[in-house]
Order: structure tokens, then C-alpha cells, then sequence
């Protein structure tokens, strides 16, 4: 019987996005929710929501919760990303039961990554469901990555072209995640604990996908439910890091926040509306990463997990990597004595950054996310080396605002693109990962995967000697 390429790591290729869709599946909604479910509460059962997987999770919960308990809620995902009713949601969910046919929660869709109308109406909505909840009464909250821009609801007297020009600004300007969220909750009149304090005196539980380096979450999200250790003025201080321009009224407002005299400071861990919240994380970068290990070492591959909190600039990461690669290419295996001929993957993920170029006037815009612009860093750096492959991309199916997850770097890379023409150099001047790896047709296109536990990079080496 011939061999599954799939599982086969001298098909390098199909190797690589088969390690993708393990850590992928690890992190599906439907096989990870139910062992955090709670009993139904005396009351009534409020589910809110809002992020690229919230689709999925609250299918997942319609499906494990008890048919005969009250169940009703709103959550709010990305344009495309909610799961069909009629099929199963990846193939790591065949042979279970079919989801419930008729929704108890609804499912409304919005933009990401920058917000529109859609998300603002949702947010409003899910504010306006939390009025009457009793302390008899339980709010499960479903977040996950995304969320910041789905869920947008402006701080007073801010309009939601203002949010959009910030997020836009902050998206292009290599801020990290952190950053970027802790301007956002200051900003907003939903994120930063205020969903839980409108929840009060109601139970919530907020069950999460983390998509964010060590797994904090106050920032995954910008984090409605969770306290916020951060302050107005740390965002002002990020604010003019990064040049970021905001309306008069939001610097008053954070400046005199910043003072304590302001109405713009979130809920802190000691206000009282968080005594009876509880976070529960049902997934994770580091479980996914340490699945696609498994998969690895079962194939007879030695698998070894970098981190799952790399951050920086993800051309810079792509360069970090191609030397770690080339050395284990050219002497043996990392943390370990030589073991020639013995094919090894390292494994990382974490949230890198692009910081976008000023384009030239009548310049076409790039095209491409973090995951592309890692892979042209890494393939620019390796220079062809052989016994070198590798994938980055996003779990979520989406790297940036393009079709594709990610793409796939290999020995001839460079060699293909010049002899059509393409220098790899040119591209990463105006952040075109995009349009390099289609022209190569070395793209990874999945479509939306319903989680999101952010990047997931597979670098397999092949270490001197035959496999």
C-alpha cells in the first residue's frame, strides 16, 4: 500500500500542511468546549460573543449545552467565518453528531480587521442584552482573536470613523498586540472589563481561544470581561510612540484619565464586578504547537517547539529562523547530539508584526500578512539552502487581508522568482508578500478555519545524510 504523503516527510510539502491542520484541529471549538462547560444556572443563560471563532463556539456550545435548559445570545465573527450547519466543521469532527439545525444564539457577521457598521450594531446589541441579568442568571462569553474589531462600540463622543482611522494607523504601524489592545480598551465603552460590569450581578464565564503571546486574557480580544491592568496613560504613551493621531476630545479624555479625574479609565482586578467571573482558556498556540510535535515525532521526525510567544518584526523573525535552520542543516540537530540523516521540524508560533513602507507615488499597494512576510524574510535569508522547507501561516485561514493562510518556502524558492523575473527584495519594499508566493504558486489558501490560535511556523530540516 502506498505510503499517505501526508505523513510522509520526504513530501515535504504535504508534510508541512499536514502538521498545519493538526494544530489547526487541536483547536476546533467543537472537540475543545465541552469539558468547560458549567451546569445550567438557576436563571437564565446569556451567551455574548465576538471573534473569528465565535461562530464556531457558539455552535459548539448549542451543541453540548442541554436541549431542555434556556439558551439565547449574540455573538459577532468575521465576514465568511461561520461554520455550515449542514457539514461538519473540519475533518477532525467526523462521526460526531450533526450540529443543532436551529440556532439558539445568533451569528451576525462584521468586518476585521478594520471595524464597520455591522460590529458596531452588534456591539450595541450585546450592551443592550445584558439589562436585567439577576445574580441567578449566567453570561458565557466566547472570545477569540478578533474580537477588538468586531466588537466596536466607541468610547463617548468618539464616532466610529474615528475608530476605524486608529485602528487602521495602529495596524500599520508595528505596534505589537499588547499595544494595540491597550489603546483599543481605552477607546471603547465595551472592551477592558466594561462588558463584565454591565454584566453584574450575573455570573460570567468567559471561555477563550487565546491568539496572543502568553496567553493574557485581558489582551485577548482587548479583553470585555476580563480587568484591565492597563491605564490611559499607558495608551497615551503608545499613542505618541507610534505618531498615532486621535480626535481633541479622546486626548482630553485620556489625559484627564491619566489624572484620575476622567470617566475613561477601565475597570481595574479590585472592582468589585469581577468577583464572581472566571476565565477559562479552551485553547491555546502552545497546545496546538505541541500536537503538530506529536504528529511529527510519529512520523519519525524529531519535533522541537521554539516558543509560541515569538514577536517582532516578522521579516526579522523570518531571518532568526533561516539561522537557526542553516546551522542545524549544516552541523545536527539543535539541543541535542548530531544525528545525521535524521529529518528534524522546528516548530514556532507567536504574533509577529509588519511595519508598512511608504509607498512610491502610483506604487501598487502590497498585498499580505504577517505569515507572507516571515516566509520572504526567511527564503531572502536561507538563499537557497538545501534541505531546507518551511510554512508560516495563520491558524485563523486568513494572513491579513488576502484569501490566503500563508505560504511555503523551499530550496529553489529564489531560484524559480528570478527566473521569472521577481527579486524577493522588491517585494518586501512594498510589503507584496502576497503577489511574490502567488506568482510562485507556493501560496497556502485553507479558507477560514473557524479558531484562531494566531501563527504557526514549520520549519523541516533535512540534517546531513539521507532520510
Amino acid at each position: 500500500m502506498a505510503k499517505d504523503k501526508r505523513f510522509d516527510p520526504q513530501q515535504p510539502q504535504a508534510f508541512l500542511r499536514y502538521l498545519f491542520d493538526v494544530a489547526v484541529a487541536r483547536a476546533q471549538p467543537l472537540l475543545t468546549l465541552p469539558d468547560y462547560l458549567p451546569p445550567p444556572p438557576k436563571g437564565r443563560t446569556l451567551v455574548l460573543g465576538a471573534g473569528k471563532a465565535a461562530g464556531a463556539m457558539a455552535q459548539a456550545l448549542e451543541k453540548w449545552w442541554p436541549a431542555e435548559a434556556p439558551l439565547s445570545g449574540l455573538v459577532v465573527t468575521r465576514y465568511g467565518h461561520t461554520p455550515p450547519r449542514e457539514a461538519p466543521v473540519s475533518e477532525a469532527e467526523e462521526g460526531l453528531a450533526a450540529l443543532p439545525r436551529t440556532p439558539r444564539i445568533d451569528i451576525v457577521e462584521a468586518a476585521h480587521p478594520v471595524p464597520d457598521a455591522n460590529g458596531l450594531a452588534a456591539a450595541e446589541r450585546i450592551l443592550a442584552l445584558t439589562q436585567g441579568l439577576t445574580a441567578d442568571d449566567l453570561v458565557i462569553c466566547l472570545m477569540s482573536g478578533g474580537a477588538s474589531s468586531l466588537l466596536t462600540l466607541p468610547a463617548e463622543g468618539l464616532s466610529l470613523a474615528d475608530k476605524q482611522a486608529v485602528n487602521q494607523a495602529l495596524l500599520a504601524s508595528g505596534a505589537h498586540i499588547a499595544e494595540m489592545n491597550c489603546v483599543r480598551k481605552h477607546l471603547s465603552r465595551i472592551k477592558g472589563g466594561r462588558l463584565a460590569a454591565a454584566c453584574a450581578p450575573a455570573r460570567v464565564l468567559t471561555l477563550a481561544i487565546s491568539d496572543v503571546p502568553g496567553d493574557d486574557p485581558s489582551v485577548i480580544g482587548s479583553g470585555p470581561t476580563v480587568p484591565d491592568a492597563t491605564t490611559c496613560a499607558d495608551a497615551l504613551a503608545i499613542l505618541k510612540r507610534y505618531q498615532i493621531e486621535l480626535p481633541p476630545v479622546a486626548w482630553a479624555a485620556l489625559e484627564s484619565g491619566a489624572r484620575k479625574t476622567g470617566a475613561w479609565e477601565t475597570p481595574k482586578p479590585s472592582d468589585p464586578c469581577f468577583v464572581h467571573n472566571q476565565v477559562q482558556l479552551m485553547a491555546t498556540p502552545r497546545a496546538s504547537l505541541l500536537a503538530a510535535a506529536a504528529a511529527a515525532e510519529a512520523a519519525g521526525v524529531t519535533a522541537y517547539v521554539l516558543s509560541d510567544e515569538i514577536e517582532g518584526e516578522s521579516r526579522e523573525v523570518g531571518k532568526v529562523h533561516a539561522a537557526l535552520a542553516k546551522s542545524v542543516a549544516r552541523h545536527g540537530q539543535p539541543f541535542a547530539k548530531p544525528a545525521p540523516g535524521k529529518a528534524c521540524v522546528i516548530l514556532s508560533g507567536g504574533e509577529t508584526t509588519v511595519t508598512l513602507r511608504p509607498r512610491q507615488p502610483g506604487a501598487a499597494k502590497g498585498r499580505g500578512g504577517r505569515a507572507g512576510e516571515f516566509c520572504m524574510g526567511l527564503a531572502q535569508a536561507l538563499q537557497g539552502e538545501a534541505g531546507l522547507w518551511a510554512l508560516a501561516a495563520d491558524t485563523d485561514g486568513i494572513d491579513g487581508v488576502e484569501d490566503n493562510a500563508g505560504a511555503f518556502v523551499m530550496p529553489d524558492t529564489l531560484a524559480r522568482a528570478e527566473a521569472m523575473g521577481l527579486k524577493v527584495a522588491d517585494f518586501l519594499d512594498r510589503n507584496d508578500a502576497y503577489g511574490f508566493f502567488q506568482a510562485l504558486d507556493d501560496l497556502l489558501v485553507t479558507g477560514p478555519t473557524h479558531t484562531n490560535v494566531n501563527d504557526f511556523r514549520a520549519m523541516l530540516v533535512q540534517t546531513p545524510g539521507p532520510l
